[in-house]
């Protein structure tokens, strides 16, 4: 009995040190210019987002602001019913990022490259980002 009220309590604690809450709904941020943007940078993510998650945000936003403020950036956030419709067009069931062209249609998937990169290389992460997007731009 007291094993699994220990094992329970853990659990909870890795629970709560291991996730976060998210936005109920897409949140358009643009950056500190206004005005507009020919793409769009998205991240998607779920209900409970992780310190990678928040953090891919954090350093997108950043890159964003000091490289390209008219570029919005949109979070999605996939379990609210109200987002289904733009999930199922990215195939985005948790945390992904895109650059899109929402004229084009044109999308780019950041994901994997924002995963190896948002934690441990975040220097590498922001330089990558402003590349992709400058290469985007020119395509």
């Amino acid at each position: 009995m007291k094993h699994n009220i220990l094992l329970f309590s853990f659990t909870l604690v890795f629970v709560f040190l291991f996730s976060c809450m998210g936005n109920s709904q897409a949140t358009k941020i643009s950056g500190s210019n206004g005005g507009t943007s020919s793409i769009e940078v998205i991240q998607f993510h779920s209900e409970h987002r992780c310190v990678t998650c928040n953090l891919i945000e954090k350093l997108t936003r950043e890159t964003l602001i000091e490289h390209f403020p008219n570029t919005p950036f949109i979070l999605v956030n996939v379990d609210d019913n109200k987002n289904e419709k733009i999930a199922e067009e990215f195939e985005a069931t948790g945390t992904a990022l895109f650059i899109y062209n929402p004229k084009s249609k044109k999308k780019k998937d950041l994901t994997d490259f924002a995963f190896m990169n948002a934690k441990n290389k975040p220097e590498d992460f922001k330089k990558g980002i402003k590349r992709e997007v400058e290469q985007f731009l020119k395509n």
